[in-house]
């Protein structure tokens, strides 16, 4: 997939579940992570499944480490955190970005048992064009994630007045297939990517060895173009995660507001 970066409304942004940098061979390497997002080269990425100070991760803050290796601005989101150890999800940008938002999302009263879910928000600049680009990892119940797909489609998320009407992404790791109650609700009011390219045939990403499930995605709104849609799936790809990324090529429209 040829890079898009020189057009100055183009940009690729790449979709990871990183499953704490811990491989399908069971070993934990952060330079696998590096090394396939650096082959992609995105311009914003979104990643889900990062530790932050946790043991079993020798206490690295991996968002802060992926960022440093490629060069680039981030903001973490820990949807969950015990004392000092944290896990949740980040964007990382080679663009200008600003933290719009960061927190919970909602999940079944009776179920306090389930992990906790969160999204993180930032507003990319590039040139006068602002995107504003949401991430978010859903959880594994049907019920749960129509709750937080529903969330991230309200006031507080999409049709916030700083996101509503304007050039916007919502990616990540959605535990939804296509026909899913969640899937199906989020299509009803957003682009998916993969279906938003003529020709293009929508592929799998998880699991990473065999992909069989398209549980990650990139919806669009507004004025916004998919040029290009790529799964990389070479042996780098199927060993550094149990997820394959998806990396989209996007043109954005009009002059932010």
């Amino acid at each position: 997939m040829e890079s898009l970066t020189g057009s100055d409304r183009a940009l690729r942004i790449l979709t990871y579940n990183v499953h704490g940098c811990r491989g399908t061979d069971g070993r934990l390497a952060p330079g696998r992570i590096i090394d396939v997002i650096r082959e992609a080269r995105p311009d914003v990425i979104a990643l889900q499944e990062l530790d932050a100070g946790r043991a079993r991760s020798g206490h690295v803050d991996q968002a802060q480490a992926i960022a440093e290796a490629l060069g680039m601005a981030f903001h973490f989101h820990p949807a969950l955190q015990h004392v000092e150890e944290q896990y949740g999800d980040a964007i990382l940008s080679r663009l200008p970005l600003r933290l719009v938002k960061a927190g919970p999302l909602p999940a079944p009263h009776n179920r306090p048992l389930l992990e906790p879910r969160g999204a993180v928000w930032a507003a990319i600049r590039f040139g006068d064009v602002e995107l504003q680009v949401i991430n978010t990892h859903l959880g594994l119940l049907p019920q749960e994630r129509v709750m937080q797909a529903e969330a991230l489609l309200g006031l507080g998320w999409l049709q916030h007045p700083e996101c509503r009407g304007r050039p916007a992404v919502l990616l990540g790791d959605f535990n939804a297939w296509p026909r899913s109650r969640a899937y199906e609700l989020m299509a009803s009011h957003l682009r998916d990517a993969q279906r938003s390219l003529p020709g293009h045939r929508p592929r799998a990403t998880f699991p990473s060895r065999w992909p069989m499930l398209r549980i990650d995605h990139v919806f669009i709104s507004g004025d916004v173009v998919v040029r290009a849609v790529e799964v990389p799936r070479a042996r780098g790809e199927r060993l550094a995660s149990d997820h394959l990324p998806l990396v989209v090529d996007l043109v954005i429209g009009g002059p932010a507001a």
